[in-house]
């Protein structure tokens, strides 16, 4: 049992080093994955959510189609919105065609 390992020791060390370095390799893969693209999503989804939860009549709203409008009722999925100057132009939609949210008094 010398110092020095045999070529076929040598090999075998060497094999499961490589493998112990691949899996090291994919674990930061996958971890840097997750932070640059799932956990921003996952932020985004919160936060839109928390928006939406929070939404009352009265409050001026733009939605996923670039329109201004004002909240008129609410129910569980859908709002009703009117839409500029003309008060007969209420549409309702879903909530979550609503992208931001903007309350009365705030700038």
């Amino acid at each position: 049992m010398g110092i020095l390992l045999t070529d076929a020791e040598a090999a075998a060390a060497g094999s499961t080093v490589s493998f112990v370095g691949m899996l090291l390799v994919y674990a930061v893969l996958i971890g840097a994955m997750y932070f640059f693209f799932m956990r921003p999503q996952k932020k985004e989804r919160k936060r839109l959510a928390s928006m939406l939860a929070s939404l009352e009549t009265g409050d001026c709203v733009l939605t996923t189609s670039g329109f201004y409008g004002i909240v008129i009722d609410i129910t569980d999925d859908t709002v009703i919105v009117e839409f500029g100057n003309n008060k007969n132009c209420r549409i309702p939609m879903e909530k979550s065609a609503i992208s931001r949210v903007e309350k009365p008094g705030e700038n």
